[in-house]
């Protein structure tokens, strides 16, 4: 990951993507398991979540061989954009999720927050970035919504409530503005190591959320001390500095609609998880979800390689 992400192909950011979503998705798993273990609550999981991938993002610059200055690169507004736009991005994405399932339920949240981010990104990215997403991107889109919402809304649906819709949107932009900034700024062809990228994304979404989860209650009471410790562990490491690494890389050189359609493997690999681990039925829900949104994905994900490669081969001569 220490090389810049302007340099990087556009397959390898795709499976880089794709590792993000998945990971993305085991993250609700390991936070449920964390809840029912003990008295920590969503605020406070997403500080230490964003402190932790925090440390070990910084742990693992430090046992670099080579030592590279934590300093970004370009010129000095840009990069502070980039820090404080992902910072604040971020702690918007997480903590409007989190109220928003809190308020009108899992279904409900996750239908609103993942449906409307894709809806959010393709306007964003036509208006301000001039990304066209054509009849195949469009279709792959719709394709990947519906799916959504048969995976998540024929697995139990909630009560729609109106604040929680709101904060269900209020994190959809969150995302959204994450992303259209990530890929802004890949295209200037500037470096920029997505470590680094990450670990002041979350030093700044940790100073953000730190009153927060003050409120609520930083420190978990809990009669299993070493499961819960392992969890937060996981969840720092695996879905927040791993993933959230790859993801800033791939989305900056996968255009903005094919990366929120990527991400929505969230919801695929949490539902999967909860059958294989959590112990819940494989519903007919389930499987015909998964299937439209895995379809959408490998579609728009040819799509992107297609467009790469067409980029890369040299024009005949006259």
């Amino acid at each position: 990951m220490s090389n810049p992400s302007s340099a990087l192909p556009v397959g390898r950011g795709l499976l880089y993507l794709v590792f993000a979503g998945v990971a993305w998705g085991t993250a609700g798993g390991a936070a449920a398991l964390v809840f029912g273990a003990s008295d920590l609550g969503p605020l406070a999981l997403s500080f230490w979540r964003c402190v932790g991938g925090l440390a070990l993002l910084l742990a693992a610059r430090a046992l670099r061989r080579r030592r590279e200055p934590l300093a970004p690169a370009g010129p000095r507004r840009r990069a502070l954009l980039r820090i404080l736009g992902n910072g604040v991005g971020l702690a918007v994405f997480q903590s409007a999720y989190f109220a928003a399932v809190a308020s009108t339920g899992l279904a409900v949240a996750t239908v609103v927050c993942l449906g409307a981010g894709p809806v959010l990104i393709a306007l964003g990215a036509r208006l301000a970035l001039g990304e066209r997403i054509g009849g195949a991107g469009l279709t792959a889109v719709a394709g990947a919504l519906a799916g959504l919402a048969v995976l998540v809304l024929g697995n139990g649906g909630g009560a729609v409530r109106p604040a929680g819709v709101l904060l269900a949107l209020l994190s959809a932009a969150g995302y959204a503005g994450i992303t259209l900034l990530t890929r802004w700024l890949g295209r200037d062809g500037a470096p920029a190591d997505p470590s680094a990228t990450t670990a002041r994304a979350f030093a700044v979404a940790s100073v953000l959320l730190l009153p927060l989860a003050g409120a609520e209650g930083l420190v978990p009471h809990t009669a299993e001390p070493v499961r819960v410790a392992a969890l937060l562990l996981y969840v720092a490491a695996v879905p927040t500095a791993l993933a959230y690494a790859l993801y800033f890389a791939g989305a900056a050189v996968v255009r903005s609609a094919t990366v929120s359609v990527i991400m929505l493997l969230e919801p695929v690999s949490a539902a999967l998880l909860a059958v294989a681990v959590l112990g819940e039925h494989l519903s007919a829900a389930t499987v015909g979800g998964t299937a439209l949104l895995l379809v959408a994905v490998v579609g728009l994900a040819g799509a992107e390689a297609r467009l790469a490669a067409r980029a890369r081969r040299p024009v005949a001569g006259v």
